[in-house]
């Protein structure tokens, strides 16, 4: 039996679709009912998508990006018994200050959401004089506290680890500029209290293949195996007909993750389905989140699609480890610790 294990918490109810025959290519199958999440979803929201969700008494919650009819993103509640079928919030989430004074971002888009310890975070990118990382915290899902932003702009893909490492909270970021930025690597933080962010480190640069040429970003927040951490990312690529973005993988070190120990070579899934290819942003795989069950191996993970839906696809622990590492090309930088 394998000794490859998720350390993570069981989750019996975890999203599942069994991998169909005649599967090509990487070890990931969509969920065959994609898109999960349509267009004109609520009132006043044309589409949700780059969105994020995670198991919640006995059954799901989630962060959703909420494209408004007037054209400006914020931040959707929704849940789900199943985390297929989704009822949403109408309001957009009612974020406060540490007094409970009212304290909106002007926009937020591309939530993720991750539980450390007791708490959940809610990390996005919004206006900060500039493209910028926002975040709040809550314990009920009914109060939403938003804390200080933990960088200066400009950033985007902030995703969070799920506990704290040598105790210090861990944060993948995106160092960007404000516009639709044409390059980005992987960078680390860490903070002992989510104020003072520090200890910067390079993770990984974009890749020499196609398919992440241009840039890469943080996608799920990132699980923790008995092999190290298991990440899903994007990569993008340039084309004559505009950007690409497709989903990769790789491993990070458990104790060090500023240093990659498996990287795949190849996408796990890239833009093949109509609602891929076919939306507001066309050609789009996008990860934000995972839910994984330790017990069996099963991973789901929640991807948007063409910056008009939410899609689902599936893989198991082993096999897509397997695959990391069987493909894995690494380069210098990868592997060192990301300090100069």
């Amino acid at each position: 039996m394998s000794e490859l294990k998720m350390l993570s918490p069981e989750v019996k109810n975890v999203p599942w679709q069994e991998k169909p025959e005649g599967i090509v290519g990487a070890p990931i199958w969509r969920y065959t009912e994609n898109p999960i999440i349509g267009r004109n979803p609520v009132k006043g929201v044309a589409r949700i998508f780059n969105s994020a969700v995670m198991p919640y008494e006995d059954e799901f919650i989630g962060v959703f990006r909420g494209e408004q009819t007037n054209g400006i993103p914020y931040i959707y509640m929704g849940r789900s018994k199943d985390g297929i079928k989704w009822d949403f919030d109408e309001n957009k989430i009612p974020f406060i200050d540490e007094d409970g004074n009212p304290f909106m971002p002007i926009y937020a888009y591309d939530p993720r959401l991750v539980k450390v310890e007791d708490t959940y975070y809610i990390i996005w990118c919004q206006d900060f004089y500039g493209a910028a990382i926002g975040m709040a915290k809550t314990t009920d899902f009914k109060t939403f506290v938003r804390v200080e932003n933990p960088f200066l702009p400009f950033n985007r893909n902030a995703v969070l680890f799920p506990r704290k490492i040598n105790g210090n909270f861990m944060m993948l970021s995106r160092p960007s500029d404000s516009g639709h930025t044409p390059f980005g690597d992987i960078f680390l933080s860490e903070s002992p209290d989510l104020v003072y962010w520090g200890k910067h480190r390079h993770v990984m640069g974009k890749g020499k293949q196609w398919w992440e040429s241009l840039k890469i970003g943080g996608g799920a927040a990132p699980i923790e195996t008995t092999e190290g951490w298991l990440l899903f990312y994007h990569g993008v690529s340039g084309t004559c007909n505009g950007y690409v973005y497709s989903i990769g993988g790789a491993i990070l070190d458990i104790d060090n993750p500023s240093i990659v120990k498996y990287r795949c070579e190849t996408f796990l899934l890239t833009p093949e389905e109509w609602f891929e290819e076919r939306g507001f942003v066309p050609n789009v795989t996008f990860p934000c989140a995972t839910v994984h069950d330790s017990a069996t191996g099963k991973i789901a993970i929640y991807y948007g699609a063409a910056d008009s839906y939410v899609g689902l696809a599936f893989t198991k622990l082993e096999e897509i480890v397997d695959y990391i590492k069987e493909h894995s090309v690494l380069t210098e930088e990868d592997k060192e610790i990301g300090k100069r």
